[in-house]
């Protein structure tokens, strides 16, 4: 892959002017960052969690403090089931009791469960709060905290209630990355697997040739791995905000992936381990109808994705049923994403209940699955 210069913000561009650009830049340079796009100086809500505020809190509101910043800290449980209407409140309660106006800016600082929490409070307080995504994870800082999802879970199913609302910026601080868990990093890798086969060869391809160096995550080559995946992600967003068309291919493997995560209860997988499932799920459906695709080739760097929980232990059944409340549907139908080649991906209903249930068998039935 040819050298990319970190150093140049992407950039988002959505109807009607607006947009917003993505920073390569460490947190303390956050203030500054605020101030470059607009936002007006004086009391902001930073929302995090115990693991993240322990790490990185402390640096962030020196850094707003000394810039002159006010910043208000909420800090939360760690894990998907944070991700919920007691949470959420828990954010509008501090917010409300606070006294912030339409201009206090939301600091999500944390993980995908955070940036999906805090952005839909930023959504919904006072009927929309600027917002800035300081992503902390990989999955975050390649797909979630880009494109302006946000949202909670629900019994019924994962980010079945939430809202589009874009960010002012996003900074995404490689350094991050460097203290992440183990499992985190490795869940991660999913998302920018997902990334190179829907969209970027070239992508894909050094993932193959570097695996060993990207689980170690050798600092040689992960800032132009997480700038690439990252391109992926502003590129396919700049074309299609609100998932009425292109944007759906960012969900390869989810379906799947979502059904897993509820079937097995949220947190026994990781939300990157039920996608690197999902898409070998996803990766034999696309083998079906299109036979020359390489799944040998493909599903050899899937099953490299470490899981930190068993397949084999939940019924093809209760998966099928998990499946069938996801979002995703239309009508009815469930919609899959599958791959024509690597690189390239689109979205179909065709595949049957049968053809379906033989997706999850493939999956499940690997070693160590």
């Amino acid at each position: 892959m040819p050298q990319i210069d970190v150093s140049q913000p992407l950039r988002i561009t959505l109807e009607g002017g607006r947009g917003y650009p993505i920073f390569f830049h460490p947190l303390s340079d956050v203030p500054a960052l605020m101030e470059q796009c607009g936002l007006r100086r004086g009391r902001c809500l930073v929302v995090t969690d115990e693991h993240v505020a322990h790490s990185y809190l402390p640096g962030l509101e020196r850094a707003l403090f000394g810039a002159g910043w006010t910043a208000r800290a909420v800090t939360l449980p760690p894990g998907e089931t944070t991700k919920s209407y007691e949470y959420l409140h828990a954010i509008y309660d501090a917010a409300l009791e606070w006294g912030i106006d339409r201009k206090t800016p939301v600091l999500a600082l944390g993980g995908g469960v955070i940036g999906d929490l805090a952005g839909f409070a930023a959504a919904t307080l006072l009927r929309g709060l600027p917002l800035v995504q300081l992503p902390t994870t990989l999955i975050a800082q390649v797909d979630s905290a880009l494109g302006g999802k946000t949202g909670i879970n629900h019994k019924a199913g994962k980010n079945l209630i939430g809202a589009f609302h874009q960010p002012a910026f996003v900074c995404v601080d490689r350094e991050a990355l460097l203290t992440l868990p183990r499992r985190e990093w490795t869940s991660g890798l999913a998302e920018v697997v997902k990334h190179g086969l829907i969209a970027d060869a070239d992508l894909y391809t050094f993932l193959e040739a570097n695996w060993p160096a990207v689980l170690e995550r050798d600092p040689s080559i992960i800032d132009e791995m997480v700038y690439r995946a990252a391109r992926v992600k502003v590129n396919v967003v700049s074309q299609d905000e609100r998932e009425s068309g292109l944007r759906a291919i960012l969900n390869f493997g989810h379906t799947f992936g979502h059904a897993i995560e509820k079937a097995a209860g949220y947190g026994e997988f990781t939300h990157g381990e039920a996608v690197a499932l999902g898409m070998r799920s996803a990766l034999y459906l696309s083998h079906l109808y299109h036979p020359d695709l390489p799944i040998e080739r493909i599903d050899s760097l899937l099953r490299q994705i470490p899981v930190g929980g068993r397949l084999s232990d939940y019924r093809v059944q209760n998966l099928m049923d998990a499946m069938r409340g996801d979002k995703k549907a239309e009508a009815g139908a469930l919609r899959f994403v599958l791959l024509r080649r690597i690189g390239e991906a689109y979205v179909t209903d065709r595949p049957s209940p049968t053809e379906v249930e033989a997706a999850l068998q493939f999956a499940m039935n690997s070693p160590g699955v």
